[in-house]
């Protein structure tokens, strides 16, 4: 069966108003279910190519209670094992405490019970007293089980079902609307994450659309109206803001204020941006905006002043040796601000900068989830700062983020309360949701959007 086809109403566009039940959300079965049923079927993105750069390097990645290893095994090749030795079950590579995962470099991978090695191309190598199995142990039956990887955005992929499709295949339009941002080319600025206490779909809805934009983070008010739009894509989604006449590029993610005069309003809202979310922007759009008022006289249109910030500050950029991709207008209008990857993935794009999401299951608890956020932006060869994931508690994230988590916690319980009756996205600014839980049902068997009557 190929992915597409397990897409619930693939087909549709759901633009009409459904409800989705609680049940995805809180239920222990069905938490339980998503193992088999979807984190052992989609391809999930598990870390990035330049964390490996040479021969030996690899990361671990963990989705509930599998484990996997994904090492570099030559300059242009990259492998993904189980992270499991097939003598006795011990894990090959534990995670430091208190660590998002594992990393290092290794010649070759030891079990630390009883010493069984691995090369990096997963053949067994040395079995202690191997000749007490009186010759059954074949390399099949020592080999470390292999894992389908790829690559794609800069990111690596892997998938746990050995009879998966191509990755190519499953992302569908993605790589066409996002490959134009060169995204590969981007370096993490921060990347932090932490456990959190809400169902990993609850987290992830809570970044997939704009509608609570005007309440949830009122500070944005004063900078325009944040209405948005969501487009379905099969098994993906993408988001963006309506944007006035004649400024179609405005849905997209560099955007300029709305006040009465968008030189001022758009340094505010950059220099705002900046100190309080410490995403979707860079210090070279901060200082290009806050010169807005210096460089245009007052009266200057929206769209001319959305032109010349873009033009100064992609030529400071190119002064300190960073070079934006050029994109159409009309392809960055119509990629929107981020794209929901199925099931679990966003990607929150810009020509020079990038914020992504993601949230994956904390063990079999419906009410955790491991959450994690990454800037990402471009800077000169060689002077990419070094990063790990930092484990941060919710009162040191960016303020804006804590205004979503608030949220977060609280709907997880409000989900729980006797008397919901399942959630009511809005049918045009958060289709999104509505796409994800009738993409879920696909895998699941249950679940699936029910027309509100």
């Amino acid at each position: 069966m190929n992915e597409m086809s397990k897409v619930a109403g693939a087909g549709e566009e759901l633009i009409e108003p459904v409800t989705v039940p609680a049940e995805a959300y809180i239920s222990q079965d069905y938490a339980r279910a998503e193992r088999e049923r979807l984190w052992h079927k989609v391809w999930l993105q598990a870390g990035r190519v330049e964390e490996i750069p040479e021969v030996g390097n690899f990361i671990t990645y963990d989705i509930m209670e599998t484990s996997v290893i994904i090492v570099r095994t030559a300059p242009d090749a990259i492998r993904a094992y189980h992270n499991v030795c097939p003598h006795r079950g011990r894990r090959l590579i534990d995670t430091p405490a208190g660590a998002r995962n594992a990393r290092g470099k290794k010649t070759s991978f030891i079990c630390g019970f009883h010493g069984w090695t691995f090369d990096r191309e997963g053949q067994c190598t040395f079995v202690n007293h191997q000749d007490d199995w009186q010759g059954a142990l074949t390399p099949e039956r020592t080999s470390l089980g292999k894992v389908s990887v790829d690559t794609w955005g800069g990111w690596i992929w892997i998938n746990l079902d050995p009879d998966c499709g191509p990755l190519a295949d499953y992302l569908g339009p993605v790589p066409e609307m996002l490959d134009p941002f060169e995204l590969q080319n981007m370096r993490y600025r921060w990347r932090k994450w932490i456990v959190f206490e809400c169902n990993w779909k609850v987290a992830l809805e809570a970044f997939s659309e704009t509608y609570h934009v005007q309440t949830t983070h009122p500070e944005f008010n004063a900078f325009g109206e944040f209405r948005g739009w969501a487009r379905r894509h099969g098994l993906h989604t993408n988001i963006g803001y309506e944007a006035p006449k004649n400024m179609d590029e405005n849905q997209a993610k560099l955007r300029i204020g709305s006040g009465e005069d968008p030189r001022l309003s758009t340094a505010e809202m950059q220099v705002y941006t900046w100190e309080n979310a410490n995403t979707n922007t860079t210090m070279t759009l901060v200082n290009a905006a806050k010169r807005l008022k210096d460089e245009l006289p007052e009266g200057t249109p929206a769209m001319e002043v959305l032109q010349h910030w873009l033009k100064s500050a992609r030529a400071d950029d190119e002064q300190r040796g960073v070079f934006w991709p050029v994109v159409d207008p009309a392809h960055t209008a119509k990629s929107g601000t981020a794209w929901q990857i199925f099931p679990n993935f966003q990607i929150g794009h810009a020509v020079n900068n990038m914020l992504c999401y993601s949230a994956r299951p904390y063990g079999g608890d419906p009410d955790k989830c491991i959450f994690e956020a990454a800037v990402y932006e471009l800077f000169p060869k060689g002077e990419a700062p070094e990063t790990d994931w930092e484990y941060t508690d919710p009162q040191n994230w960016p303020p804006v983020l804590q205004q979503d988590f608030a949220n977060m916690a609280a709907v997880q319980q409000g989900m729980k309360n006797v008397g919901f009756r399942g959630t009511q996205p809005n049918p045009y600014m958060e289709r999104a949701i509505a796409s994800l839980h009738q993409n879920l049902a696909g895998y699941m068997g249950t679940g699936a959007p029910q027309p509100l009557k």
